[in-house]
């Protein structure tokens, strides 16, 4: 029995669920930082189908039809096939072997108190109908990350109980095997924090419905930005603004690289004398810079549907086997039975 060997640089690991098209929420909480990390580490993209199901049971075909858009998104913002392994998580065995050695680490009382789980529980409605494998998607997720022996793991800080969810289950492993068998992967948490939804109202979600998608079309962009709220308190161009928690602001902030410009936007909103339309079409402006090489980039990976599968399948086949190897030495450590191939 012996550890899992040290890789020589660290691991990333990083995905979504392909239940509809990427938004501007996940490029700033985890998409703009995996690009920049796939250059100097080792980075997994997994598209986590088997994970989207625990809430779309009665649709699967939902996920099947979002997976190759994901892809999509993912090359569009600049995931390099050759810096990256872009797989599908439903066709690495390992995870759910690993997830159901996982389940027996962990209490249903501790998972009840995932703060993030209680939030989506609420949101998505289910009372105490909860489905288990919704309940217990964060036992999933830690087995992701310790089956790609992951170091580092860029989320968004809603997600950072997940990875302390994560951390208790590989402490109670590496106690239990008497070694340090895998490793704790490290949150990577981008300053910009949440982003909110274009109504301001609650962060921006696939099923909030309140999401500017990556893809979006000038028309759907401008669309968006004009129906943003602003303060409500600011009824006249010469009355002071509230910039904290202004959707308009929050945005730019993300996005802008104009800092000064931002600062002194700001500072006029804030004595009087700028009126909201002003800083709608500063934000419309920010936002078709972005978005406009992230759609074309997309079409013209879109033309290419055999290499975008081709991708797929060569990650996944590279996936499966370092999956599959961190299942061994996690059973060989556990001294769980295993024939012989």
């Amino acid at each position: 029995m012996s550890d899992i060997p040290a890789d020589p640089r660290p691991i990333v690991l990083t995905g979504d669920r392909p239940t509809g098209p990427l938004h501007l929420g996940h490029f700033c909480g985890s998409l703009r930082n995996r690009v920049t990390l796939q250059h100097g580490h080792d980075t997994f993209v997994p598209i986590a189908d088997a994970q989207a199901l625990t809430d779309n049971t009665d649709d699967p075909r939902r996920i099947t039809r979002h997976v190759i858009d994901l892809a999509l998104d993912d090359l569009a913002v600049g995931i390099d096939p050759s810096l990256t392994t872009i797989c599908v998580q439903s066709a690495l065995p390992a995870l759910c072997e690993l997830t159901q050695l996982f389940l027996n680490l962990v209490t249903v009382v501790r998972l009840e108190r995932n703060p993030t789980i209680k939030e989506e529980i609420q949101a998505r409605g289910f009372g105490r109908d909860i489905p288990a494998g919704f309940l217990c998607y964060p036992v999933a997720q830690a087995a992701d990350s310790a089956a790609f022996r992951a170091t580092l793991v860029p989320v968004g800080a809603d997600q950072a109980p997940m990875i302390e969810q994560t951390h208790a289950i590989v402490r109670r492993l590496n106690r239990q095997v008497g070694h340090a068998l895998l490793p704790e992967a490290r949150a990577s948490i981008p300053a910009s924090g949440r982003l909110p939804g274009v109504d301001g109202r609650a962060k921006m979600s696939k099923s909030q419905g309140n999401a500017l998608a990556l893809s979006a079309t000038e028309d759907e962009i401008r669309a968006a930005v004009r129906r943003m709220d602003t303060d409500p308190d600011h009824l006249r161009v010469g009355d002071p603004g509230r910039v904290e928690g202004n959707v308009v602001f929050t945005d730019p902030d993300a996005f802008d690289p104009d800092r000064d410009t931002i600062a002194e936007l700001k500072a006029r909103y804030r004595r009087g004398g700028l009126g909201d339309t002003v800083v709608k079409q500063r934000l419309e402006t920010v936002l078709l810079d972005l978005l406009a090489p992230i759609r074309a980039s997309r079409a013209a990976w879109a033309h290419r549907p055999d290499d975008v599968r081709d991708i797929l399948r060569d990650g996944t086949r590279h996936a499966r086997g370092v999956t599959q190897a961190t299942l061994d030495t996690v059973k060989d450590a556990l001294g769980l039975y295993r024939l012989a191939p």
